[in-house]
C-alpha cells in the first residue's frame, strides 16, 4: 500500500533529487509506510482545533506559489468531519489573490505550526470557496464573537496529509502560553 501523501509529492523530480543526494532508499521506506494519510484521527482534529493560525499554499495560473497566513482564535478553522475542514473568509487586504488562483487550480498546500512543542502539520488539500451570500448553511463556520464581515467560506477537503519531524523547529510561545508556565 502506498501512501496518498508521498503518491501526491515525491514526483519523479523529487525522487531524481532524492536519488541524487543519497535519501531515495530511505524515502523509498517511507513511501512503504501502512498509515492513515487521507483522513484524520482525533490527533489531527484536536491539533488542528488549537491552532489560531496556518499557512496556506495556492499557485496561479502561470505556475507561481502565493503563500498566505491566516489567523484568528482557536478553533477558527473548524474541523467538520475526518476529511472536511472550513472557515470563515472575512474581508481583508482586498488583493484576492488566494481567492483569484483558487478559481484557477483548487490544489492547495496547508502548513500547521506548534512552535511551543515543535510540532507541524502538512496538508494537501482542495478548496472550495463560496460566496458568503450564497451559502447560509455555512454560517456555523463564523466566529460569533468577531464583528468583521464574512465575505466568503472556505471549505478544505483533505487529500493527504503528513507530520514533520521537530528538527529545526526554535521554540517559540504566545502571551497566553508563556504565562501559563510562568
Amino acid at each position: 500500500m502506498s501512501r496518498k501523501y508521498t503518491e501526491l509529492t515525491f514526483t519523479p523530480a523529487v525522487k531524481e533529487a532524492q536519488e541524487h543526494y543519497g535519501a531515495r532508499s530511505s524515502a523509498s521506506k517511507v513511501e512503504s509506510w501502512d498509515i492513515e494519510d487521507q483522513k484524520m484521527s482525533e490527533i489531527e482534529s484536536s491539533f488542528i482545533a488549537g491552532r489560531d493560525n496556518f499557512y496556506m499554499a495556492t499557485v496561479n495560473e502561470e505556475g507561481w506559489p502565493y503563500l498566505q497566513h491566516r489567523g484568528g482564535p482557536p478553533g477558527f478553522l473548524k474541523v467538520i468531519d475526518c476529511q472536511t475542514l472550513g472557515f470563515a473568509d472575512y474581508r481583508g487586504n482586498r488583493q484576492y489573490i488566494s481567492a483569484g488562483n483558487l478559481r484557477h487550480d483548487d490544489r492547495t498546500a496547508l502548513f500547521f505550526m506548534d512552535y511551543a512543542h515543535r510540532r507541524r502539520l502538512k496538508m494537501m488539500v482542495r478548496t472550495e470557496s463560496f460566496d458568503a451570500a450564497d451559502r447560509p448553511d455555512l454560517e456555523g463556520l463564523k466566529d460569533e464573537d468577531y464583528a468583521a464581515r464574512v465575505e466568503r467560506y472556505v471549505l478544505f477537503h483533505i487529500a493527504a496529509f503528513d507530520w514533520n519531524c521537530p528538527q529545526h523547529i526554535t521554540p517559540r510561545f504566545t502571551q497566553a502560553e508563556w504565562n501559563a508556565m510562568t
